[in-house]
């Protein structure tokens, strides 16, 4: 093969990442979204993770979703609104995991590949945690104001790949 043939089908490092992130995803047993995470320093894959039960701890499909609403008030056209938001508290979030499972010297101006737009909570946790860019693929409007609102504010670059097609065999239907 000629060097021009192969750089054509070459991924470009967004989509290599994105792409691991997304089989790393696969390892979730949640029934409702599997999430993907990986720690990036230069080129260097130095970390992985996905969100599940804690080890040793019944999951989701064992034991079922541990559902807690959260309600937040937000000014909306400059009205009052009530949102309602659903989140499963049994599972540690991959972004979490991520954290908990990497050294904070090698976190220091990396940057963190997530399947999905971080929640307010981990939001906060990589804000803290000496990254300098989250680049995520699926959105998550329920949190994602306040989170390049954040974001910004630390001036950690904060980034969607789109477009971008997960690989076949790490895609699952997200129920919410």
């Amino acid at each position: 093969m000629n060097t021009s043939a192969h750089e054509a089908i070459r991924k470009d490092w967004d989509t290599y990442f994105m792409d691991i992130a997304y089989m790393v995803s696969t390892r979730s047993r949640c029934p409702r979204r599997h999430v993907g995470a990986v720690l990036v320093q230069g080129k260097k894959l130095l970390g992985t993770a996905y969100n599940g039960a804690p080890m040793g701890v019944h999951d989701c499909l064992e034991a079922g979703c541990m559902i807690a609403e959260e309600i937040e008030v937000k000014l909306i056209d400059g009205a009052e609104q009530v949102i309602r938001k659903q989140r499963c508290i049994r599972t540690i979030h991959a972004e979490q995991n991520l954290l908990l499972f990497t050294d904070r010297a090698n976190r220091e101006g990396s940057t963190v590949y997530v399947t999905d737009q971080p929640c307010w909570t981990c939001a906060n946790m990589l804000a803290n945690s000496g990254v300098a860019e989250v680049v995520y693929h699926r959105g998550y409007p329920k949190d994602s104001d306040k989170v390049y609102e954040l974001m910004r504010q630390k001036g950690i670059r904060f980034r969607q790949v789109d477009p971008y097609a997960a690989p076949e065999q790490a895609q699952m239907e997200v129920t919410s």
